[in-house]
């Protein structure tokens, strides 16, 4: 679609447009209303919060995500090493994956040692996100299509299922990715590299990213600042020396098997492998969000560290739309989508700037057409504000656990325990024999509970102490 863009015949009467236009003075866009971008923003984070703390009330956590940050972010609230017993007893996170940052979120949760903390705290940083993309939008496009980019983007399929999808990290990288790419619209290039240098220390691969936008600040800023080329090329040579040595030193060195536990899920069967998945995947990066316009704007470069690591990896759940991995990609794609909408305005193909200047509003369009398929959708839906006589119960039976004690747990009770409890991942090895095991074994995985228990923990006699509509409560040494 991009490719028959550019190949648009020209307009017959491009000189008689073109010379009518230079008799006029050039419009200017007025500059956007302050309140528009931080309004968008307040109504986003209202959207995300609720979604993801009433999905919390309701127990319907998706995975073990959630309470591995707690145990984190707990951790580092109380000046401790960040320990997640979830990825083994005494597993320094920073042995799995570099994600420094969440120490941000410490003062916050010390005041509210709560999962609810890191939930409220990533919608707010998704929602923050918008103020840089709308902003931009409209000082480039105008006030309309400015808030069209800036609702295509909050409601986009990626930071929708981002938000829905417990706590990660990479809720930090995407207000650092929206402003920094606001500064280069902007041609802020100071700006723009203070505000990619920080993403190293939100994930490990992010170093690429800053690498990338750094690549891009240089190639922005080559005919008119020489020296900002040059600090460019120094940030992209920081970032990609960070993300080695992040790879192949600091993590290793928090590791208790002394290396990167990941190396494992890349490359594997190649490229190709998955391609038709990864073909879907990327329409729809750039389909609904950008109508492929995206692809006429260097911007978009800062997006292919995010996927070439993620087609690179032989695991195939890097590889689709699913959960959370391509929440940073969207603030690429709508200020992309915004740049290149601006330069086709000058295209002198008709029809290039007749598309361009609806691509805005269609994106928006988009975004809302798509989203009674995602999470916001559940804000219309009654059963979302209601805990269920069960969760009550589930509630109940789980709080017979004193704080402090040893926990063994699968997904469904542990982000309701790591906030007063050492809580483990059921079913693995373990050197600590917990107190208590909690299972949702509402499908009846677990078998007979007490002989599962058993055999978890050969010599340990565990009895049930409660159950409650599919969760099992087991409590150690009592007869």
């Amino acid at each position: 679609m991009s490719g028959a863009l550019l190949a648009l015949p020209e307009n017959r009467n491009r000189k008689a447009t073109k010379h009518h236009d230079q008799d006029k003075p050039p419009r200017r866009i007025p500059p956007p209303p302050a309140a528009d971008p931080h309004l968008l923003a307040a109504a986003l984070f209202l959207a995300y919060a609720t979604v993801g703390v009433l999905r919390y009330r309701r127990m319907e956590t998706l995975s073990w995500d959630l309470g591995i940050f707690e145990q984190v972010v707990r951790a580092y609230a109380h000046f401790q090493a960040p320990v997640a017993d979830l990825k083994g007893p005494g597993a320094d996170i920073l042995g799995d994956h570099f994600s420094p940052v969440t120490a941000l979120l410490a003062p916050a949760y010390r005041l509210f040692p709560t999962p609810v903390t890191l939930l409220v705290a990533q919608s707010a940083l998704f929602a923050l996100a918008a103020v840089p993309v709308t902003r931009a939008s409209a000082r480039l496009l105008g006030r309309g299509p400015g808030l069209a980019v800036g609702v295509a983007f909050g409601l986009s399929w990626g930071i929708q299922r981002a938000a829905d999808f417990d706590f990660h990290e990479i809720c930090f990288a995407v207000p650092l990715i929206a402003f920094a790419l606001e500064a280069v619209l902007r041609g802020r290039w100071r700006a723009a590299l203070l505000y990619a240098l920080p993403l190293v220390l939100v994930k490990e691969d992010l170093g690429l990213t800053t690498a990338a936008l750094a690549a891009v600040v240089a190639f922005r800023a080559r005919r008119t600042s020489p020296r900002a080329v040059r600090y460019a090329v120094a940030v992209a040579a920081f970032g990609a020396v960070a993300a080695l040595v992040t790879l192949t030193v600091v993590i290793p060195a928090f590791n208790s098997s002394g290396t990167y536990d990941y190396w494992g899920k890349m490359g594997g069967p190649g490229p190709l492998a998955g391609w038709g998945v990864k073909v879907r995947t990327v329409l729809w990066v750039l389909l609904p969000t950008t109508g492929l316009l995206a692809l006429r704007s260097p911007l978009l470069l800062a997006a292919l560290p995010t996927l070439g690591w993620r087609f690179l990896s032989s695991d195939d759940h890097y590889w689709s739309t699913d959960w959370h991995y391509s929440a940073v990609l969207m603030p690429v794609l709508a200020l992309a989508l915004a740049d290149a909408v601006a330069t086709a305005k000058h295209s002198p193909r008709r029809r290039l700037r007749s598309y361009a200047r609806n691509v805005p509003f269609c994106a928006a369009a988009a975004a809302l057409a798509l989203t009674p398929s995602l999470p916001l959708a559940a804000l219309t839906d009654p059963a979302t504000y209601r805990k269920s006589p069960q969760v009550e119960a589930h509630e109940r039976l789980l709080g017979r656990i004193p704080d402090g004690a040893t926990v063994e747990a699968n997904i469904g009770p542990i982000a309701r325990l790591t906030s007063r409890c050492r809580v483990f991942w059921v079913g693995a090895a373990r050197p600590v024999i917990p107190r208590y095991i909690a299972l949702d074994n509402s499908d009846g995985w677990a078998g007979d509970p007490v002989q599962y228990a058993t055999a978890l923990h050969p010599g340990a006699v565990y009895t049930v102490t409660g159950v409650a509509g599919g969760y099992v409560l087991l409590q150690l040494g009592l007869e």
